[in-house]
Formats: structure tokens, C-alpha cells, sequence
């Protein structure tokens, strides 16, 4: 069997992985993973490249250090503050030390529970279509496909066309079948067909691996002990509650916008000067607002 030559491949002076235009009249079917419409821009960056400047959604594991770093930057911060107004640093030490170890303890569980209650939810659901489209007809798939697509722009002809195709590659699966394309590079997994594209698509859902709780508990647990350690620190070695407590807000102020500039950086709130300044003293607020709180109520209550 004689081969078929490729498409000539356009220069690449970025070095990135070799792209050929779709408009290729050697009537050779280019991988569509390969197909570019502007291989000739003048920056020479391939439209697969531009992808390189979107931001995308933050990782699940940095999303927990936030909350953890938030709230133990928060909370113990207007504990020992309220603390303070007893006068003793070694008061104020004891309560932090006891409220940071059950804080953390307390945030890892939450943090292990709520990724175990989604994990399980998912499999549920999973479970529950998987079912339901073994026993649906082809015009209730291609109906609920349809209602995924047709709100953005797709046409019925086309959802049809991927309902049947989705449906198909499900059957091939169950069924222990091959994919027929290689080049496609599908996991032939419960992650491909009408069931995985409905969870993900129809309803925003995508399975948790087991791993996952473990990371989440561990994660949200430590960042709540690291950030809630930052405001304790002065009192350790100032022995008058009053004098660590200046100490603290200033150390922890610096800490509070700090972590809200980065913060608004890492979850794409950050938009220019204006959005990292509004990151950094929203969060110093929030922290000089509980910790203010909570030093007046416990000055009201001491009378």
C-alpha cells in the first residue's frame, strides 16, 4: 500500500507542535487537533496558543488553602483580640492555641466531608442516567442533549447528530468495544458518552476522586493552623495583652492585604491596579471589622 503524503506543514517559529490549515488542498484528512485556519499570523502564534492567555478556574487544592488561610486569618485574629481586653498575653495564648487546634480539626473534617458528600452525589447520579438512558429512546436523549446545546447556538440537526454519536459511544463502552478512531484519544471509561456528557454539561458535575477528601481535609485544615498561627505570634513573646495586640494588628494587616491582593490574583478578580487594591482592603475590612467586634463585646461584657 503506497502512503499518502501530509499536507505541508506551514513554518513554526515558535517551536510549538506542528499545526496545518484547514483550508489544506491535498485532500488528506488532517487530524482535527491539528487543523489551524491562521497559521500565518504575524506573531506567529498558533489559535491553539491563545489559549495560554485565558485564566482559568482555580485548583481545588488552592481553592481550600484559601478558605483555610481566610478563616484563620480571620477568626483567631478577632479571638485574640477580644482576648486582649483581659490584659494577660499567657490568657490570650492559652484560648488561641486551644481555638486554633479545634478550628483546624474542625475545618479539615468539614473540608473532608464536603468533597465525600459530592463524591457520593455524583456516583448517585451517575448511576440514576446511566440507568434512565439504557431505558430512554433516542428522542428523549436527543431532546435533553438539545437542551444542553440549542441555549447556545446549536441547531437541532446537529444536537441530533450528537446525541446519536454520544449514545453510540456509550453502547461501544458498555459493551466493551474499541473506539474506531484512535486519533480521537477518548478514555474508554465511564468519563465518555450521553451519560458523562449530561452530568458535566446538563448539571456541572464531575466526579471526585477518592484522594480528593484527603487533599481537601488536609489542605483547608493547614492553611486554617498556618493563617490562624500569623495574629498569635506577638503574644508569645510580649507578656501585656495590650501592647502584643498593636503588634498583632500590624502584622496581621500587612498579612490581610497580602493575601487579599493574591487572593484576587489566583481567583482572576485582580483586573488591572484597581481590582488588587479593592482584594487587599476588602479582606483587611472583613478582619478589622470581626476582630473590632469582638474586643468590644468582650470590653461590654466585662463592664
Amino acid at each position: 500500500m503506497s502512503s499518502v503524503p501530509l499536507p505541508a506543514r506551514e513554518p513554526n517559529p515558535t517551536n510549538a507542535a506542528p499545526v496545518w490549515p484547514i483550508t489544506a488542498s491535498t485532500g488528506v484528512s488532517v487530524p482535527l487537533t491539528a487543523n489551524c485556519g491562521q497559521p500565518n499570523r504575524e506573531d506567529g502564534v498558533c489559535c491553539k496558543e491563545l489559549k495560554a492567555d485565558e485564566r482559568t478556574l482555580i485548583d481545588p487544592d488552592v481553592y481550600f488553602s484559601v478558605i483555610g488561610l481566610s478563616d484563620g486569618l480571620t477568626v483567631p485574629f478577632a479571638l485574640t483580640a477580644g482576648l486582649s481586653s483581659l490584659g494577660e498575653s499567657r490568657l490570650v495564648v492559652l484560648g488561641g492555641v486551644a481555638e486554633l487546634i479545634a478550628g483546624a480539626i474542625s475545618m479539615g473534617i468539614g473540608g473532608f466531608l464536603a468533597s465525600q458528600s459530592e463524591r457520593d452525589h455524583y456516583r448517585y447520579l451517575r448511576n440514576q442516567t446511566a440507568a434512565r438512558v439504557v431505558r430512554s429512546c433516542d428522542g428523549e436523549m436527543e431532546r435533553e442533549v438539545a437542551e444542553v446545546l440549542v441555549p447556545v447556538g446549536v441547531d437541532e440537526k446537529t444536537c441530533r447528530s450528537v446525541a446519536q454519536c454520544l449514545r453510540e459511544v456509550e453502547m461501544q463502552a458498555h459493551a466493551g468495544g474499541h473506539p474506531r478512531d484512535e486519533e480521537t484519544a477518548l478514555r474508554w471509561s465511564g468519563d465518555v458518552g450521553i451519560t458523562a456528557f449530561l452530568l458535566k454539561f446538563g448539571l456541572g458535575m464531575e466526579e471526585v476522586p477518592d484522594r480528593r477528601l484527603y487533599i481537601s481535609a488536609f489542605t483547608i485544615g493547614m492553611g486554617y493552623l498556618i493563617g490562624g498561627l500569623i495574629p498569635l505570634m506577638p503574644y508569645f513573646f510580649i507578656p501585656r495583652a495590650h501592647i502584643a495586640l498593636i503588634y498583632s494588628c500590624i502584622v496581621t494587616g500587612v498579612i490581610l492585604l497580602i493575601f487579599g491582593a493574591v487572593k484576587s490574583h489566583v481567583t482572576g478578580a485582580g483586573i488591572g491596579a484597581m481590582g488588587y487594591v479593592y482584594g487587599a482592603f476588602s479582606t483587611l475590612l472583613v478582619g478589622g471589622i470581626a476582630a473590632g467586634a469582638s474586643f468590644g463585646i468582650v470590653k461590654l461584657l466585662e463592664g
